[in-house]
């Protein structure tokens, strides 16, 4: 009975809630935007993009390569973020290496963080092209090394960030713990992400049970359990994070545009896109799943940035690579790079830097 309680209250709270999202969000991009609202603008032609040249960057995987496989069209490059309030800092990667010399930024998720993690070794190393660098793959981490510098960008994947566990009855995904979390201790920046991975069901879902506590569940609602699960590493961050040596960023909400019903397109999907949606207010509104995101973060005692990039990322139906990668089928999911993550990085070291 509780636990039907508690579904209730979550969907109801979601639907009420909505128009307050963008409130509560602002008021956490205040703290690191010096009171501007960097997620709120639109997309403008900018022909000194992209930031950096694919065939120069050695860390773009093929499932993200749009170039590489050919993609015909080129103006999804060229499309610049800018806020209503204020400009955005040019990426500077000598700036950012000097800055975080000796640092550890870890990225902590599923594919959209890899999607990430990628673009920004990219957009550093476009500024340092002969500086020493390294690809390191150790215990599950991967990393992208600046020697030089000393810095290090690491690569954490884990797309429930809850821990998953094979035993007896099968793969457990439990949604009250994380033991994996030993490995993102003593960071300087941590970037985390979770979500699509939730939607998953049938022969892509990689667990065959729930657990919370000592109840094992065969399925739940999936925003219900993904609230659990980012109430569970809410209390990790505020139990393990020291928010005097380390910043703590949510990497926000990726859309997808599989269903052109979303931007009032039904018959399309974003395959064969080639420009932003240019509309004042996204059809399909604000994801249940970003107002959740909201609701568990605003609870935290530590402070945790949230980079809110689903809005303006909704608006992006051309970024993503389709057809054009190695991928089977048609990718509406991830992004291109150059392109989408870029923006992201972008915003990232606008909060990172000032």
């Amino acid at each position: 009975m509780g636990f039907l309680l508690l579904s209730l209250f979550l969907l109801f709270s979601l639907r009420t809630n909505a128009e307050h999202y963008f409130v509560n969000a602002t008021n956490s991009i205040d703290a690191i935007s010096n009171g501007c609202n960097i997620f709120s603008g639109k997309w403008v032609y900018d022909s000194s993009y992209p930031m950096y040249d694919f065939s120069k960057c050695p860390f773009i995987d093929n499932e993200f390569n749009c170039q590489k496989y050919n993609r015909p069209d080129n103006l999804y490059l060229k499309y610049r973020w800018q806020p209503f309030s204020c400009n955005l800092p040019r990426f500077n990667g000598l700036v950012f290496l000097e800055k975080y010399k000796g640092k550890n930024i870890m990225f902590v998720g599923d594919s959209l963080s890899l999607n990430m993690w990628e673009s920004l070794g990219c957009m550093i190393n476009s500024a340092v092209p002969n500086a020493k660098t390294a690809v390191i793959r150790k215990n599950g981490i991967a990393e992208i090394a600046f020697l030089d510098y000393g810095v290090r960008l690491l690569m954490y994947r884990t797309p429930y960030l809850v821990d998953m566990v094979k035993e007896n009855i099968g793969t457990v995904l439990k949604l009250d713990s994380i033991t994996d979390g030993n490995a993102w201790r003593g960071m300087d920046v941590l970037i985390f992400n979770s979500w699509h991975w939730w939607t998953h069901t049938g022969n892509s879902q990689p667990w065959d049970y729930m657990q919370e506590g000592g109840k094992v569940f065969k399925d739940m609602n999936r925003l219900v359990a993904f609230y659990k699960g980012m109430t569970t590493w809410a209390r990790w961050v505020d139990k393990n994070v020291d928010p005097s040596k380390t910043k703590v960023f949510f990497q926000g909400i990726s859309p997808v545009h599989y269903q052109g019903k979303d931007w009032n397109e039904p018959s399309k999907s974003c395959k064969a896109e080639t420009q932003p949606f240019f509309g004042t207010k996204y059809p399909a509104g604000t994801p249940q799943e970003a107002i959740m995101v909201n609701k568990v973060m605003s609870r935290t005692k530590n402070k945790v940035y949230l980079l809110d990039i689903t809005t303006l990322s909704q608006y992006r139906k051309d970024a993503h690579p389709g057809f054009y990668s190695d991928m089977h089928g048609s990718d509406c999911s991830h992004w291109c790079l150059p392109g989408l993550p870029d923006t992201w990085n972008l915003l990232l070291y606008s909060a990172l830097i000032g």
